[in-house]
């Protein structure tokens, strides 16, 4: 014959069972949610960058210079003259190896590490509202925390196979 108390506390470990699994669900939601946001935040910027790159290695000089966001050269800070001096056939650029190595996003724009040869990588800037490129005004982002950093360190080698 069963007890009056026999199944005390048997709703308490079971209501136990599901607030802890609903939390789990909660929790992978959110990381499985927000690592792909994360992985493809800059996707637009990097295509930008990926467009310039592949026009600079099917020699459309004028092309990759439209990219860059001169469509009007009198309007354009930078020059055609010097874009070529840059990125141009008599510039140190290798076709071969022009790659994305590296994307972060920093305030209203992306920086963007570009190896244009063995010896020489750049750093772009694409700025989110306009999508024009430029080289970046400091080589890493100033308005970084240390934890904005320290993800970037470690998840931003996640988002390596995508750049390229």
């Amino acid at each position: 014959m069963a007890g009056y108390l026999d199944q005390y506390g048997a709703g308490d470990e079971k209501r136990a069972t599901i607030i802890k699994r609903l939390l789990l669900l909660i929790v992978a939601v959110l990381v499985f949610g927000a690592l792909p946001w994360y992985l493809f935040k800059n996707h637009g910027e990097e295509g930008k960058v990926r467009t310039l790159l592949s026009l600079l290695r099917n020699h459309d000089y004028e092309g990759a210079y439209r990219a860059w966001g001169c469509t009007d050269p009198k309007a354009c800070s930078y020059s055609y003259q010097q874009f070529l001096e840059d990125w141009g056939p008599k510039s140190t650029a290798d076709p071969n190896q022009l790659r994305i190595l590296d994307s972060e996003s920093c305030g209203s724009g992306v920086m963007l590490s570009v190896r244009a040869n063995r010896d020489r990588q750049d750093t772009l800037w694409v700025e989110k509202s306009t999508g024009a490129i430029s080289f970046a005004p400091d080589p890493v982002c100033p308005s970084k925390s240390f934890w904005g950093m320290a993800a970037h360190i470690t998840l931003g080698k996640l988002r390596k196979p995508f750049l390229n």
